[in-house]
């Protein structure tokens, strides 16, 4: 037997070799191969083979494996693998959620011809039009880059059937550059968009840039009554109707296209030339070289203009609705465009905006004047909004007055000039203060010395419907405590699942800690960063205190202490599990909290002896496993049989991590 044995451990290497040979053959030879003769292997040599797999490969073989039963997860995984490093952590459950990651990556690097190392070594896999078809029909956003225009502009000539699998399929769109609307090479830019917005099934924009008129334009006839009269002065009505007739029925009157005056000598080189066009592009190209050519940026005359001779009739076309909203370089003069047209905005459900400097105080005004006007509707359909960054914590209450129905808020605070407060014009009512939010989600981020407490509880008062709070970076005057928030939200918000506190000192709140676990039915409580153990004279014995509490908390699924030192503390956590009635906690996060090797070997001891009841993902990124590696290397071993770990080959000396975690 021993003989045996040892003859087996020497074919071992050869035969692997071997395996990998046969592996890279199957990937190399595929289409000769084809999908049955894969599909006659056993279970386990698939499952092994699905790494070594294309992307195109494994999306064809997908559906089938999946009927019998075997997922692709690890080919997708393998793909982020190789794409990301062996260090970077991949926190996805399903082949769906890993498949979407992968196409979602590599989409928009392939269409426009960018490229990096995962795509050098793959190029003959990924520049293919089967690659972009089998990631078009997973991914759901489309970044459209104006300034490489030959990949937009194959859209409309050899890759129109991927535009038309685009319309389908893309939920959301986002313009990252600047449109510029007098150049001929814009009208392709803007084709694209009205066909993903009002062909196909888009309701989401994401406005990257600040260009006041393209945001005009992108919100024109999409759900707003408004018409900017800068918007207005490009179209130009008349001269736009003219050129629909010259498109549909003749070429002679082509000369009345209309649009801004522009020189548009250096985009012909790579202009598309759609036949059906052929007429009207002699004659623009006559008014170009006398510098007075004229261009549509009507989207319904570009459709005529781009639509195959071969092609279906266009007839009229439709015009979509933008259901959210979100203009990540929102200045001042794209907030005038947007408050124009949000009173008759009837359709808009979400809207987000972001700017990288501070709102005035008196922009964040004039958008709530707007926001009460469409709220006074009866066909107002906004219900979540999302604003960064405000100047003080007071216009939040101002914003909320103003949206009475919204349910969803998303704040940034940033306070410019230190003890600078905020005087509102109009004083707000007793009634005002009193009046019941129908508020369920509310995320408050502040960057201030001092935040005033009472504006936060004031809401959380109002708001008895509140299921999910996220406060971040709250800092009190010297003396106070964050015990009264704690206490508001046990008496106040009792439906309360989810709580996320984020850099908020709670180290004198221990007792008020407790007495919400038993007030709330939390499905998810996060601490992070919240120096909990900072002011315990016995870490140890408050820690097993608060482990006593999140026990009895049933509902709970996820829970995070990050950032919160606990190092040879966290092995009190396995008690979590310990008993008749063990939590039910399916995602635990002890990251950066200068776990040492020993320390989670001594925790994965504990956590066997109490194991889960239902698979544990473990967050243990950030901790100094490089102190001692084999010793780190056991104790994760000792884990996997019951958890998903997410670990990063992370270099604790290249940090100040020693240094903060033991002051």
């Amino acid at each position: 037997m021993g003989d045996a044995a040892r003859n087996v451990d020497q074919r071992k290497p050869k035969e692997i070799c071997l395996k990998d040979i046969c592996f890279r053959a199957v990937r190399k030879h595929f289409a000769a191969l084809g999908i049955q003769a894969i599909l006659d292997l056993p279970a386990p040599l698939i499952k092994d083979l699905l790494p070594h797999l294309t992307i195109c490969q494994l999306d064809e073989l997908q559906p089938t494996l999946n009927q019998r039963g075997i997922s692709t997860r690890s080919g997708w995984v393998g793909i982020l693998q190789d794409m990301c490093g062996p260090n970077h952590v991949i926190d996805l459950h399903t082949e769906e959620e890993a498949k979407h990651e992968v196409m979602r990556m590599l989409f928009t690097i392939v269409f426009y011809g960018f490229t990096n190392n995962f795509v050098k070594r793959n190029i003959a896999n990924l520049n293919t039009p089967s690659f972009l078809w089998a990631a078009a029909k997973c991914i759901r956003h489309f970044l459209l880059t104006t300034s490489l225009h030959k990949p937009l502009q194959s859209l409309t000539a050899e890759q129109r059937p991927l535009l038309n699998l685009l319309e389908k399929r893309i939920r959301s769109v986002g313009v990252s550059q600047s449109i510029d609307l007098s150049k001929r090479k814009t009208q392709t830019a803007l084709y694209v968009l009205h066909r993903l917005l009002d062909h196909g099934v888009a309701k989401e924009l994401v406005v990257h840039v600040q260009c006041p008129v393209v945001l005009a334009w992108l919100l024109h006839g999409r759900g707003s009554q408004y018409v900017n009269p800068e918007l207005k002065n490009v179209m130009g009505s008349k001269k736009a109707n003219c050129v629909s007739q010259a498109a549909s029925a003749s070429a002679d009157e082509a000369s009345c296209s209309s649009g801004v005056e522009t020189r548009t000598s250096e985009d012909q080189d790579d202009e598309v030339t759609p036949c059906k066009q052929l007429k009207l592009d002699s004659v623009a190209v006559k008014g170009e070289e006398s510098g007075k050519a004229k261009l549509t940026v009507d989207p319904h005359i570009l459709c005529q203009k781009f639509t195959p001779c071969d092609g279906p009739s266009v007839g009229a076309c439709p015009w979509g609705q933008i259901h959210c909203l979100e203009i990540r370089q929102c200045g001042s003069d794209s907030l005038r465009v947007l408050n124009s047209a949000l009173p008759t905005f009837f359709c808009l459900r979400s809207l987000t905006l972001h700017s990288f400097l501070i709102f005035r105080d008196s922009d964040v005004l004039g958008l709530a004047r707007t926001l009460k006007q469409l709220s006074e509707s009866s066909h107002s359909s906004l219900t979540d909004l999302s604003i960064s960054v405000l100047p003080y914590t007071e216009l939040v209450e101002i914003l909320l007055d103003a949206s009475p129905n919204v349910t969803s808020l998303h704040v940034e605070i940033q306070t410019l000039v230190w003890g600078q407060r905020f005087t509102p014009h109009h004083p707000r009512t007793a009634e005002s203060d009193m009046s019941e939010l129908p508020l369920e989600k509310l995320t408050v981020k502040v960057a201030e010395l001092q935040t005033d407490l009472h504006v936060i509880t004031s809401v959380l008062r109002r708001s008895p419907r509140l299921t999910t709070l996220h406060i971040a970076g709250m800092r009190l005057p010297t003396g106070s405590s964050q015990s009264q928030l704690l206490t508001t939200l046990i008496e106040s918000n009792h439906f309360l699942r989810s709580l996320n506190l984020e850099d908020v000192k709670l180290s004198d709140c221990l007792p008020e800690i407790l007495k919400l676990l038993r007030a709330c039915r939390l499905e998810e409580l996060r601490f992070n960063d919240c120096r909990l153990l900072e002011k315990w004279s016995d870490k140890e014995e408050g820690l097993k205190q608060l482990v006593a509490a999140l026990k009895r908390v049933s509902s709970l699924h996820t829970l995070s202490l990050a950032q919160n030192r606990l190092a040879k503390n966290v092995c009190v956590l396995a008690e979590l599990f310990s008993g008749c009635s063990p939590n039910s906690v399916r995602r635990l996060d002890i990251s950066s909290n200068f776990i040492q090797p020993a320390e989670l070997l001594e925790f994965a001891k504990r956590l066997r002896t109490h194991r889960p009841p239902h698979q544990l993902t473990l967050d243990l990124r950030k901790n100094p496993g490089d102190r001692d590696p084999d010793t780190w290397k056991t104790a994760i071993k000792r884990l996997r049989p019951f958890c998903v770990l997410l670990v990063e080959g992370w270099v604790s000396t290249n940090t100040m991590a020693d240094h903060i975690s033991n002051m």
